[in-house]
């Protein structure tokens, strides 16, 4: 399988932008997504995961009420609506998928870099 991140790019304090990631090789509407995150020094942390139904989702208690993630299964694609950014979202961020129900096998995307800056 294979995830490509895309949406990426530098923004100002407070502003938005909305990563892509496009899913291919495998059946899509098995697989819980989730987007991660890393920040330069530090560990790579979990932001947002949807089922793959898209029935459930759940966010890192930094992101609640900013970041939306939502899926569409008929394109294989998942997004990361991102609002209100901070200095302090900047990192890669990585999508990742994982077979329901029992979590493998599992796969990662090259990262897309947000950069949060005035």
């Amino acid at each position: 399988g294979q995830l490509v991140e895309s949406g990426g790019g530098l923004v100002q304090p407070g502003g938005s932008l909305r990563l892509s990631c496009a899913a291919s090789g495998f059946t899509f509407g098995w697989y819980h997504m989730s987007w991660f995150r890393q920040a330069p020094g530090k560990e790579r942390e979990l932001v947002a995961s949807i089922t793959s139904t898209g029935g459930t989702t759940s966010y890192a208690d930094s992101v609640k009420g900013r970041f939306t993630i939502s899926r569409d299964n008929a394109l294989n694609m998942v997004y990361l609506q991102m609002n209100s950014l901070k200095p302090e979202d900047t990192a890669v961020y990585y999508c990742k998928a994982v077979r329901a129900p029992n979590n493998w096998p599992s796969y990662w995307g090259q990262g897309t870099q947000v950069t949060v800056s005035s």
